[in-house]
This record gives structure tokens, C-alpha cells and sequence, in this order.
């Protein structure tokens, strides 16, 4: 399996915001603690610090921040997460409840291994924390490990990411491996002020099958900030199911940043789930390298009070007789922002490509707002490609025909919610996982309810 790699972008104009002459002191990364890892991973840290200052902040022009500011993901003050007590440890485990089978479960707090249960795992498949993988399998995360640049707008924070990655979980499945129950990692941040850096990789060998759900929350409601990227890749035959549940506290701000390549006749879906923090911005790119390959970008957002949700893909298509299916739907309430930019590129030679991109926006308050802008670029013959977007309030008969059935107006409203986003949820296709994220949902409304 290889990485494709990225297309060329015209060139945007540059930011307003000048180049950092220097790096906060508060974020200045340990390299002693990189003594064990390869030679190659710690040249690439230090190179990505240097390029993390030399970068300047998105900038007004910037049009991958187009409606939004990278200011909702300001550095300032935060420190690197740190060392926590032993009641905060305990209480993270024992918060780290979702799926009752798994074939792995994986417990981060503050980017440090706390739990880890991996004595489900079919033969040849490895499930590893980032540090021992390093060490272990080094030679496969060389290969694999941040290879296409974060194109989308978040390159200043990808490098910031890959100079102090220290936690997260390495998946490898070797060919015709095929896991009957479903990987979950748990990433908690605690303190205030902190900033966190999960990633996680998925290597699925020609043939095999692996499901993966990640978790970021929270301890406390207390300013915190998660950094997290995501690189998937997909050998042939393969399938990938992989979910991000974002359920932060609602002070806290979340960046995820995810990266797939599908090689030929693989599979690969991927659901952003966005349930929490006062910011949370996506960004997912999906290359699709071989003849054949298909995927699935799924995304589903509930923000409340004034949260804002931020997401930015591409479904980019490089090989012929491809395919690719894009659903993302939010459910706004109160003064919250959804904005959605999404690209779908037919790269020259793709003939025969057939690409779908739909954003659907519910509104419950007058004071919402959501800002749709999907696109197209084609390059080849022979296509199949549509995009659309809808935003509307929810229908008044059908307000008047929950509550002439004795169900109040507030019930209604979630009712109906839950309904607008189900479809999305239900194409994981996993009955358990689909029942896990409802519940979430469900627990998100109680919240706001209570």
C-alpha cells in the first residue's frame, strides 16, 4: 500500500497575521524524551517545531477559514497537558464506558496511557500505544505516519501536532484479518488550560476488516484544548469503519484533522460526530488512490447555546471507477454556527468517477445560523457528481401534529432531531456502535434539558 499524493492547490493569498519570530516558551517541546524512538521520527518532530514557528496563523484571507477565524483555536495561555492525581486517573476509567464487546480498549489522560486492554485482538493484529509502536513498528509508521500534508487549512497545527505526538493508538491489520468486534480509544483531558495531542493510525492490509471508535472528552467543564489527527489507510479489499464522538466540555475547543487513502475495491467509512466544545472544527480528506475504492464521509453535529462547528473536506479522487458519498447534518439550536466547505476534485485521468455531496442544516432558533459551500472540480470524463446543501427550520405541521398528540413542544423538537440525523448514523451498518452514538445524543439533550 502507498499514500497518494495530494493534488496541487492554486496558490491562496497570504494570511494577514505575520510569521511567530518565536514560539510560546509554554509549548516548547521535550526532545529529550524522544531518546527512544528512530532517528527518522525525531528528525521529523524537530523539522515539524521549526516549520510549526516559521508558519504564520490563518489569516482573513485565508479561504480554507472563510466564515470562521482561526482565532477560535488561539494558543495563547494554554500549556501541554500534565501529570494528573490518582483520582483523576480513576475517574477517567471509570467514565470510559461505551461499547459492551470490544476486541480493544485503549484509555488516554493528558496524552498518557492510564488503561489498556487489548486480550480480544484476532491473531496478527496489533493495537498499540503511539510510544511503543515507535519503538515496535517503527518501519510501518515511517511509511505511514502524517505523510499527506493537512492541506485544508491546518498546517500550522499539524505541525505543532507531529513535533509533540506522544499518545494515541496504532492499529495494524494484516491481510484477510478480520476483527468481529469494534477497537475503542478513550482520550480525557484534564486541567485548565491544557492542550492535548491524540492521533491515531489505521493500517488495514489487503482483505481486512477493522472497525474504530474514538472518544474525546473531558474530565471537567474547564477550558482545555485537543489538537488530534487521524490518518487512515486502506489496502485492497480492505474496510475501514471509524468514528470520532467529540464529546469535550463545552469550554473547551477541539480540532480534528484526518486523512484517508483507499486503495483498489477498499472501503472506508468515517463519521465526525460533534456533541461538545465551544469550537470544533474537522478537517477530512479522502483520497481515493485505486480503481474501485469507495468512501463514505459521514458527519453529524447537535451544537447548543453558542457553539460553533467548523467543517472542511475534500473527496478527492485520483484513479478511475471510484466513488465517494458525503452526508454531514446539523441540528442548530439556539445562537450556534454551522459552517460547511466541501470539495469534491476529479483528478485528471478519474474517468467514470461517481461522488455525491449533501449538507443538511435542521434550525431551532431564529438566531442560528449555517453557512453551506459545496463545490465541484472535474478533470475527467465520463462523471457522475452532484452536491447540494438545504437549511430550514423545522416544519410547523409537524410541531402541530406531535402536540395535538399530547407531546410538548420542547419533546417535539428533540424528537424530530434525533429523527433528521438517524439516517446518517444508521449507515455505519454496526448495530451496537449505531445504539452507543443515539445514546450519546440522547444524554447531549438531557444535558441541555436538565
Amino acid at each position: 500500500m502507498s499514500v497518494a499524493a495530494p493534488i496541487a492547490e492554486p496558490e491562496m493569498e497570504k494570511p494577514l497575521s505575520p510569521p511567530l519570530s518565536s514560539a510560546p516558551t509554554n509549548l516548547t517541546p521535550d526532545f529529550t524524551k524522544l531518546e527512544d524512538a528512530p532517528e527518522w521520527f525525531q528528525t521529523r518532530a524537530r523539522a515539524a517545531w521549526e516549520e510549526f514557528q516559521s508558519l504564520p496563523m490563518p489569516g482573513l484571507r485565508d479561504e480554507h477559514w472563510r466564515y470562521s477565524q482561526s482565532k477560535n483555536l488561539s494558543l495563547d495561555g494554554l500549556h501541554l497537558a500534565g501529570e494528573t492525581t490518582e483520582a483523576e486517573k480513576q475517574a477517567a476509567i471509570e467514565g470510559s464506558k461505551g461499547l459492551s464487546k470490544v476486541a480493544a480498549r485503549l484509555i488516554f489522560l493528558n496524552d498518557r496511557l492510564i488503561h489498556s486492554q487489548t486480550d480480544g485482538l484476532e491473531q496478527g493484529v496489533v493495537v498499540l500505544p503511539f510510544a511503543e509502536a515507535l519503538r515496535t513498528h517503527g518501519d510501518v509508521l515511517q511509511q505511514y505516519l502524517m505523510k499527506r500534508k493537512a492541506d485544508l487549512g491546518s498546517e500550522k497545527f499539524a505541525a505543532l501536532h507531529l513535533a509533540h505526538v506522544q499518545a494515541g493508538a496504532v492499529i495494524l491489520a494484516p491481510k484477510n484479518a478480520v476483527l468481529k468486534a469494534p477497537i475503542e480509544i478513550f482520550h480525557w483531558v484534564s486541567g485548565v488550560n491544557s492542550l492535548v495531542f491524540p492521533h491515531t493510525l489505521i493500517v488495514a492490509g489487503d482483505h481486512a476488516q477493522v472497525t474504530v471508535l474514538d472518544h474525546h472528552a473531558s474530565l471537567r467543564d474547564e477550558v482545555a484544548q485537543s489538537v488530534a489527527v487521524a490518518d487512515f489507510v486502506a489496502g485492497n479489499g480492505s474496510h475501514i469503519t471509524y468514528v470520532n464522538s467529540q464529546e469535550l466540555a463545552d469550554s473547551a475547543r477541539a480540532l480534528h484533522i484526518s486523512s484517508t487513502t483507499v486503495a483498489r475495491d477498499a472501503r472506508v467509512k468515517a463519521l465526525q460526530l460533534q456533541l461538545g466544545a465551544s469550537f470544533a472544527r474537522s478537517e477530512s480528506v479522502s483520497d481515493l488512490a485505486g480503481e474501485g475504492s469507495r468512501s463514505d464521509m459521514l458527519g453529524v453535529s447537535l451544537p447548543f447555546n453558542s457553539q460553533v462547528v467548523d467543517m472542511r473536506t475534500l473527496q478527492n479522487h485520483l484513479a478511475p471507477r471510484t466513488y465517494s458519498d458525503l452526508l454531514y447534518k446539523n441540528a442548530l439550536y439556539d445562537k450556534t454556527r454551522t459552517i460547511f466547505s466541501g470539495l469534491i476534485n476529479v483528478a485528471d485521468g478519474a474517468h467514470y468517477t461517481d461522488a455525491y455531496q449533501k449538507c443538511r442544516n435542521l434550525l431551532n432558533s431564529a438566531d442560528s445560523e449555517a453557512v453551506s459551500m459545496p463545490g465541484l472540480e472535474i478533470n475527467a470524463d465520463q462523471v457522475k457528481c452532484s452536491h447540494g446543501a438545504t437549511s430550514a427550520p423545522i416544519s410547523a405541521d409537524e410541531l402541530f401534529y406531535l402536540k395535538a398528540r399530547g407531546i410538548p413542544d420542547q419533546e417535539s423538537r428533540q424528537l424530530i432531531a434525533i429523527g433528521f440525523v438517524e439516517d446518517v448514523i444508521s449507515r455505519l451498518g454496526h448495530e451496537e456502535l449505531i445504539e452507543s452514538l443515539d445514546r450519546r445524543i440522547e444524554e447531549k439533550f438531557a444535558r441541555q434539558a436538565a
